[in-house]
């Protein structure tokens, strides 16, 4: 068995941009064979060519998936397991924070439709993906999963709408329900709560927003996406073994809690 067959098995929701991407390449770098997933044929197809530059063809998987979808969900994890082996690490990334021309909508006007989407690919898109890998990873003994919240979910949010911000609060009791029901086979699950990070998402650095955003930010500056992968990189490690059920704010010191 080559060293490339015995490296371990990490899953990233959403790895085709962002933080997601960030963290797949981070975890490239660290040795393990990554396979992502995205909504978008040509996203996936431009990371899957950008994460083979960094880990060669024989690490990387890339494919199209629809978080929302569970049929979909549980064939992406079929063909992991088929090309690579059950991972041992899971990272929900996937994620949607929609805003209308005059920002996100109030709860008072916040369509259905809109908080079923939000909740679907946020929330329920990351439950499903744990319910694929928790098996593997508790026949192997051990397990990390990091699951990417946000610090609209931490404190009263600023910039994000309703939807968003209750989806990535309740990632927090998803995580404590695995750590309460898997803990003991190895398994950890924790939260990263990202403040103001530079993304195609949040858009430039001088746009209205993140400016005022700023001001908020003691450390001056936004965050980079390879600052929040380092820090998920880190709790996916077995470094990491004994903690379980944490949050770990990532916002310059925006929110820093008693």
């Amino acid at each position: 068995m080559s060293a490339t067959e015995g490296a371990p098995v990490a899953v990233v929701s959403g790895g085709t941009s962002g933080i997601g991407l960030a963290t797949a390449s981070r975890l490239l770098q660290d040795g393990y064979r990554v396979a992502v997933f995205g909504h978008g044929a040509s996203s996936v197809k431009t990371a899957g060519a950008a994460l083979t530059e960094i880990g060669g063809p024989e690490r990387v998987l890339a494919l199209q998936a629809d978080v929302r979808d569970p049929e979909a969900i549980d064939g992406f994890f079929a063909d992991v397991r088929g090309r690579f082996a059950a991972p041992s690490v899971f990272v929900a990334s996937a994620g949607i924070s929609p805003k209308g021309a005059k920002g996100p909508a109030v709860v008072g006007t916040l369509s259905r439709s809109e908080w079923d989407e939000v909740l679907a690919i946020n929330l329920t898109g990351a439950m499903l993906c744990c319910k694929s890998v928790l098996p593997g990873m508790q026949e192997q003994g051990f397990g990390r999963i990091v699951l990417v919240g946000s610090v609209a979910g931490r404190t009263r949010p600023r910039i994000a709408g309703a939807a968003y911000a209750v989806s990535k609060a309740a990632l927090a009791g998803l995580s404590r329900s695995i750590v309460t029901q898997y803990a003991g086979f190895g398994i950890t699950a924790n939260v990263v709560a990202p403040g103001r990070i530079l993304t195609a998402m949040t858009g430039p650095a001088s746009s209205p927003t993140n400016r005022e955003a700023l001001s908020r930010i003691p450390a001056g500056r936004l965050g980079t996406v390879e600052e929040v992968a380092a820090a998920i990189a880190f709790l996916a490690s077995r470094e990491a073994g004994f903690i379980n059920g944490a949050i770990l704010d990532i916002n310059g010191g925006e929110f820093a809690p008693s």
